[in-house]
């Protein structure tokens, strides 16, 4: 882990409790960042220094302004959000009632209006960066197995991307989106049956599932300097399944 410092920058991360969140959190930790890991389910989050943890509902507009407020009472700062929170979905049309459609559509797209909303002031003050979390299935879209909310949402992500980064650039905000194809964790494996996993790995070029560390790898990147030109980008990470 790289030496941590009290001016060292600060993430705040959604979803922490996921398998893309932990993956994330680590990398980040390892990068020698202080992190602000926020779920509604906070006990599989990893913490102790430099990890604070709060419980946040994306989807709620005060929930969502006070894990803001709590991140800045901790550390004083946030340099870096990363919004992985989100629920699956599952079609077709005719199933889906209005409840889970409302339901899709604010944990998945809403959820990044009202992060973008409070977290606007603390990125400008430090120039820093917002990564939000599409899909393929925002890339090409979806199927049955995503359903038309979660597409339609995924979709959302990657025009707000584009959206903040034009409207952002004059106070040095980079505003990226990642968009990842089938990624072995939870919200995966554990809603298909081993014959759909069978087929998805089938369907990746490179001929398996994505690992949790390459989202994570990702997400190092573009919250690094090394990524300091780089704003309004959709990162395809997808194992060569969709091409873009």
């Amino acid at each position: 882990m790289a030496p941590m410092s009290a001016g060292a920058p600060v993430a705040f991360v959604t979803g922490a409790a996921g398998g893309l969140g932990r993956a994330a959190v680590a990398r980040l930790r390892e990068r020698g960042m202080r992190v602000f890991a926020t779920d509604l389910h906070l006990a599989a989050i990893p913490c102790g220094t430099p990890v604070a943890v709060a419980s946040v509902d994306v989807a709620d507009e005060s929930s969502v302004a006070a894990g803001i407020a709590a991140a800045l009472g901790e550390f004083g700062r946030i340099d870096h959000v990363v919004h992985l929170a989100g629920a699956a979905g599952a079609g077709p049309l005719a199933a889906v009632s209005l409840a889970d459609w409302r339901r899709l559509i604010d944990v998945n797209l809403t959820s990044a209006f009202l992060l973008a909303k409070a977290a606007y002031a603390s990125l400008a003050a430090s120039q820093g960066s917002l990564t939000l979390t599409s899909s393929t299935n925002g890339l090409n879209g979806g199927s049955s197995l995503s359903g038309p909310a979660y597409a339609v949402a995924k979709a959302g992500l990657i025009n707000l991307t584009r959206y903040l980064a034009k409207e952002w650039a004059p106070e040095r905000i980079r505003v990226n989106c990642l968009a990842p194809g089938p990624i072995d964790t939870p919200m995966v494996t554990g809603r298909f049956s081993a014959q759909v996993l069978d087929q998805l790995r089938h369907n990746v070029p490179l001929g398996r599932l994505g690992a949790p560390q390459d989202v994570a790898h990702a997400i190092d990147y573009l919250t690094s300097p090394a990524a300091g030109f780089v704003t309004g980008t959709v990162m395809n990470l997808s194992g060569g399944m969709v091409l873009d």
